[in-house]
């Protein structure tokens, strides 16, 4: 990569009254239709069901969603200078990442072009990652298909992805809404939160440690391959790397206790679900969480709700599908991972688990006992 491609795009500077950022905003049709534009982030980790989350706004047709764009981000200073004896530049990275998602919810995805490989010719690609996963980039005027196309037929039909078309889709939807799990924390992005213009809306997913380990096992066959051999036999491998696990539970406190603290800067912006409750209760919490948002409720999102949580998850790729019974995988990690490992999670995530109401199990039998949920009632309400 050459070091130019990494270097930061400097955003338009906004002015003291905190007015519109983008260079031609000045128009004021243009300043109140951006006053009412929503910008919405689902901030969760890995394996949380932020993909299920992400489909109750990718099924409104007024928003425009993104599946996980910060992913070019890492991709690209993984594969550059950006690494520092074998390690990412952390700081830069979450620079980067602030600024990619500044400049997505200005519908600005030129700036894009800077991290994905190969380089964008005359603004089109076929490298945008997972772009099937949003209804809008595989719908007109960025793809003259069929809309609403299931993920792997829109990558098949659409192919390539002209960016400027992708910003002037982007434009033409009332809001935007940017699913990621590549950044650590809440505080990570307080600048976000901080812009007056965006006034952002913070959806904040997180998921029973125990249920994420599960999923990842059963997810990245690779990087958990330790984790599986030690589920399998229920004999630890020296292998096991166990910050891959300790890391999340550190992310999820911390940001869990962010949140919790109510600092100014999350006022009217933040809001904490917990996907075993999503699961459980998917209309009533969709529902609570348009309201936080301040968007209508939209018949295509109930519909999509109802057809995606009550049935057999469909042949395919399981790993990733949003297709299931909800309430069945709420807790059917308990099924599947051994009571050696569930022991050691809740050793060094015991207090990340009692900070979200989740109880410990104190052997196999009670584990597996699914008579009896391990998930705490409690109401997480938003910070307003």
């Amino acid at each position: 990569m050459r070091q130019t491609r990494m270097t930061l795009k400097v955003r338009p500077t906004k002015n003291n009254s905190g007015g519109p950022l983008c260079e031609d905003a000045g128009n004021s049709h243009d300043a109140i239709q951006q006053q009412s534009r929503k910008h919405i982030i689902i901030f969760s980790a890995t394996r949380s069901g932020s993909s299920f989350l992400g489909q109750l706004f990718n099924q409104n047709p007024d928003i425009f969603y993104l599946f996980e764009p910060l992913f070019h981000v890492q991709q690209a200073f993984t594969n550059s200078s950006a690494r520092v004896k074998g390690h990412l530049d952390r700081r830069a990275l979450l620079g980067a990442y602030r600024d990619l998602l500044h400049n997505l919810y200005d519908c600005d995805f030129n700036f894009l072009e800077n991290y994905i490989k190969p380089v964008p010719r005359d603004h089109e690609t076929s490298s945008f990652f997972r772009r099937g996963a949003s209804n809008a980039l595989c719908s007109h005027p960025v793809c003259e298909n069929v809309p609403n196309l299931e993920e792997n037929l829109c990558v098949k039909k659409c192919r390539s992805v002209n960016l400027t078309l992708a910003s002037q889709a982007c434009h033409s939807r009332r809001h935007i809404a940017i699913k990621t799990v590549r950044i650590p924390e809440i505080s990570d992005i307080r600048t976000l939160a901080e812009d007056p213009r965006l006034n952002l809306k913070i959806i904040h997913l997180v998921r029973d440690p125990r249920g994420i380990l599960t999923s990842r096992i059963g997810t990245f066959t690779d990087q958990f391959r330790s984790w599986k051999i030690w589920n399998t036999t229920g004999r630890k491998p020296h292998s096991v790397d166990l910050s891959q696990m300790t890391t999340t539970c550190e992310d999820l406190s911390n940001s869990a206790e962010t949140g919790f603290s109510r600092p100014l800067w999350l006022k009217g912006k933040y809001m904490l679900v917990r996907y075993e409750d999503l699961a459980r209760y998917p209309v009533r919490k969709a529902k609570e969480i348009y309201q936080f948002v301040g968007l209508s409720w939209q018949s295509q999102v109930h519909k999509w709700i109802l057809q995606n949580t009550n049935g057999s998850v469909p042949s395919g790729n399981y790993k990733y599908t949003t297709s299931r019974n909800s309430t069945e995988a709420a807790e059917s990690w308990r099924l599947r991972l051994c009571f050696n490992i569930v022991q050691s999670i809740q050793d060094f995530c015991n207090n990340t688990l009692s900070q979200l109401g989740y109880q410990l199990v104190d052997s196999s039998a009670e584990l597996r006992n699914m008579s009896h949920s391990l998930v705490e009632p409690r109401d997480f309400l938003p910070f307003s």
